[in-house]
């Protein structure tokens, strides 16, 4: 997968995954991880599906509505790639912390939802539920953060949180938090996400 990986200056740190909205790619992220933790290692991947030319992480039949098949084998190589990255670049492979936005917070919830060791904790922005009737593994221990819009045209309120709740439910500690905003990802709610995660 095409990605970039900044070495951090602590290695105690969660190494940061930086997982990007449709349309965007391995750059757009960057800012918010010194915002977060400027110390962290960051590694920053590009989805590997297009839809009309823009990158995404997985395939979608329409809007809002996901191929569940490919976001099952995209979930899978993402997981793969973390293992290969982990390795690769001398990193804790159970110290990684997702920071997605759309269509990438949606993969990061799906790694939650079908891996149990894939992430220690995540920051999700404008998530949507990856899948509906599964069992999730039990996830003690992992810490979520979920930034909304309560007008959201894309992610309903209900959208996330309907997530908020299957997290909850499979053991993980879940912080929401609202903005009354649209889908677009504002400085506001990335300030609250940095709040949150100095207090971790």
């Amino acid at each position: 997968m095409k990605h970039i990986f900044n070495k951090g200056k602590n290695p105690t740190k969660p190494t940061l995954l930086l997982l990007h909205g449709t349309g965007g790619n391995e750059l757009d992220l960057l800012p918010l991880a010194g915002m977060i933790d400027d110390e962290a290692n960051v590694l920053s991947v590009r989805g590997n599906v297009l839809e009309n030319g823009m990158p995404r992480f997985f395939r979608r039949l329409a809007e809002g509505v996901f191929d569940e098949e490919d976001l099952i084998f995209r979930t899978k190589e993402l997981n793969e790639f973390l293992d290969e990255s982990a390795e690769k670049y001398d990193f804790d492979r159970d110290n990684i912390m997702a920071i997605g936005y759309s269509n990438g917070a949606n993969i990061a919830a799906s790694l939650l939802f079908h891996y149990q060791h894939a992430l220690k904790a995540a920051i999700l922005h404008h998530p949507m539920v990856p899948r509906r009737g599964m069992d999730l593994p039990d996830l003690s221990g992992k810490t979520v953060f979920i930034a909304a819009g309560t007008n959201d045209p894309i992610c309903s309120p209900m959208e996330s949180t309907d997530l908020q709740s299957l997290l909850e439910k499979a053991n993980a500690n879940v912080e929401i938090h609202w903005e009354n905003r649209g889908h677009q990802l504002t400085m506001q709610e990335v300030e609250a996400a940095a709040q949150w995660y100095r207090k971790l």
